[in-house]
């Protein structure tokens, strides 16, 4: 989830605060690297599924503070919308019957969200994109009520000038104009997680990227969204224009969208991705609560 503590970065002394505290993190983060200091001789593997809370109707249900108050477990958290909800899993040693323990544990947590969910006269639905929702049900007033989800709505919105644009052409087509990055919460996913040696992560990346097309293309699920139907994985289109911020009048090809789905290879080191990533984009929040790593690292 991140920091939660955030303010929106409209303030340019406070911009400036925050982007030096970023190439300080930078700075601990490649003198870990450099000193061995990650934990390189064991393989980790996790998770975190995604989920819709829905009605007897299968609509969309803005229950996600009720549901999370009856779970009361740690692996529970919210997501930018009342109607969504997300559960991490343990992680596991990669080795053995970990497939099986990940299984089994994402299983167990599925159906403590159901038997907490029927309390409220609602169900979870695991989908890509929930075919009831209609563009009504993204408005301003369903959004997380965290100051983290406002901040950045306040920050992409601003960027944006004020209106998201969604352009989808599949068996029929899309074009809507959004006031609200919430367009966002209509995707929901399985994410894997797998903790790797630092010297190994270069050649793990890329051979993830290079398996990621036909990965997608054998899970797809998600054809349909407002009442159309789109590509097989609308998701891919939805994620990527959701929160694309690029005003109309700078060509598209001129930058690059804050979403994307990589445009190079990594050479030798992940601090490659955060580096460009830096460089490309301005900051959109900051956090008030920032500690020097390096006092962590004498420690």
């Amino acid at each position: 989830m991140g920091e939660l503590q955030v303010t929106s970065t409209q303030n340019a002394e406070q911009m400036r605060f925050f982007m030096k505290c970023l190439l300080k993190d930078m700075e601990a983060l490649e003198h870990m690297l450099r000193a061995g200091m990650i934990e390189s001789d064991r393989l980790r593997i996790g998770a975190e599924q995604e989920m819709f809370i829905v009605d007897h109707a299968y609509r969309p249900a803005p229950l996600a503070l009720e549901m999370l108050k009856i779970l009361d477990d740690p692996h529970f958290t919210p997501e930018l919308a009342l109607f969504n909800l997300e559960y991490n899993l343990d992680p596991f040693d990669f080795s053995g019957d970990c497939f099986a323990k990940l299984e089994e544990q994402a299983n167990d947590l599925l159906a403590l969200a159901r038997e907490k969910a029927r309390q409220l006269n609602a169900d979870v639905v695991l989908t890509g994109i929930l075919p009831t929702l209609r563009q009504s049900d993204v408005e301003l007033g369903i959004i997380t009520p965290l100051p983290r989800y406002f901040a950045l709505n306040e920050v992409l919105t601003n960027l944006c000038g004020g209106t998201f644009h969604l352009r989808i052409k599949g068996v029929d087509e899309l074009r809507i104009q959004h006031k609200s990055m919430l367009l966002e919460a209509c995707n929901t996913s399985f994410q894997v997680h797998l903790q790797v040696a630092a010297d190994d992560f270069a050649k793990l990346y890329n051979i993830s990227q290079l398996v990621a097309a036909p990965v997608m293309a054998a899970a797809v699920n998600s054809p349909l969204l407002f009442g159309k139907r789109l590509w097989r994985e609308t998701r891919l289109a939805l994620f990527q224009q959701s929160i694309d911020t690029r005003r109309n009048e700078i060509p598209a090809r001129a930058l690059m969208p804050r979403v994307s789905f990589g445009n190079k290879w990594v050479k030798s080191s992940v601090t490659e991705i955060f580096q460009e990533d830096i460089s490309r984009f301005r900051v959109l929040l900051g956090s008030e609560n920032y500690k020097d790593p390096f006092d962590s690292l004498s420690k």
